[in-house]
């Protein structure tokens, strides 16, 4: 499609739907696109967490997906609040294609949750889409997330559960990844949060715990020969950040870095936080450098 017309709700038919899609058995018989769904060669990771997640859950989120910049990673998720929109943004931080599966219709009058409708506008301009069986008209129910959880699941090659409690419906979206044969992986988390048992429950079943980019990149098949990550791109960054990658051209202890700086110690921790996030620094040894 022309980029003008990205933003046009169209209909599919399920022979021109992903192949990965066509491969389970309860496929729905039409979808409602909008926006262009990245290549289907690129790996598809289905990511799903909490709504009320915890911010161990929310970091290691953003830490994970900031690690697959570069690589032909698309991230799919719901759409949701918690775990679902921070997996959207952390992708479209660092330029990966996301694909987001509401529990509603895509008429941006219905579209669920109706904060998440600029998020949903940067999924569609930043080359992916939102995708939904529902007529454009329909609003979420109770039983709309778990069938839209099914499209989810079927449309990846792997789902990643952050967190969860033992009742929470984002394990629904793991029992499907199950039965459509998919790789199942989870972040281990604290014995002592609810959020954990999940994760924790999937392991026990067999699940494939994740605690670093590098495992999620094996996870998804990249066996180190393949290494498409490109050259960091400064051109977007703040003045700011861009004052700390001069100041950067040897690596300097968070401390000392600060104080050149000249502002707050919590600015600027704030800064050197998101900087990594988005992949443009890292720190080892005491010291920050860039990535």
């Amino acid at each position: 499609m022309q980029t003008n017309n990205i933003f046009t709700l169209r209909t599919i038919i399920t022979k021109n739907f992903p192949k990965r899609l066509l491969e389970i058995p309860d496929c729905p018989k039409k979808l409602y696109v909008q926006g262009n769904f990245p290549p289907e060669e690129h790996k598809y990771l289905c990511v799903v967490g909490s709504r009320k997640y915890s911010e161990y859950g929310k970091h290691v989120t953003e830490k994970l997906i900031a690690g697959l910049r570069g690589y032909p990673v698309v991230i799919v998720s719901g759409l949701a609040l918690g775990i679902d929109s921070i997996a959207h943004r952390a992708a479209l931080l660092v330029g990966l294609k996301t694909i987001a599966v509401p529990g509603s219709g895509l008429d941006p009058k219905i579209l669920y949750p109706a904060s998440h409708k600029q998020l949903a506008e940067k999924i569609v301009s930043s080359g992916g889409c939102l995708l939904s069986e529902f007529e454009p008209n329909f609003k979420a129910t109770v039983y709309s997330f778990p069938q839209r959880n099914r499209i989810m699941a079927g449309l990846s090659d792997a789902v990643l559960v952050v967190e969860a409690e033992l009742k929470s419906g984002t394990l629904i979206t793991s029992k499907f990844a199950t039965e459509y044969n998919r790789d199942v992986l989870t972040i281990p988390g604290s014995i002592f949060s609810s959020t954990s048992a999940g994760p924790h429950m999937l392991i026990r079943l067999g699940a494939t715990p994740i605690t670093t980019s590098a495992e999620l990149l094996t996870a998804l098949g990249f066996d180190g020969t393949l290494n498409l990550k490109t050259a960091v791109n400064y051109d977007d960054c703040s003045p700011e950040e861009k004052k700390i990658i001069a100041l950067l051209s040897n690596p300097l202890p968070r401390d000392e870095l600060i104080q050149e700086l000249g502002i707050s110690t919590s600015e600027a921790n704030t800064i050197l936080g998101m900087m990594e996030i988005k992949g443009l620094i890292k720190e080892s040894m005491g010291e920050i450098r860039l990535s």
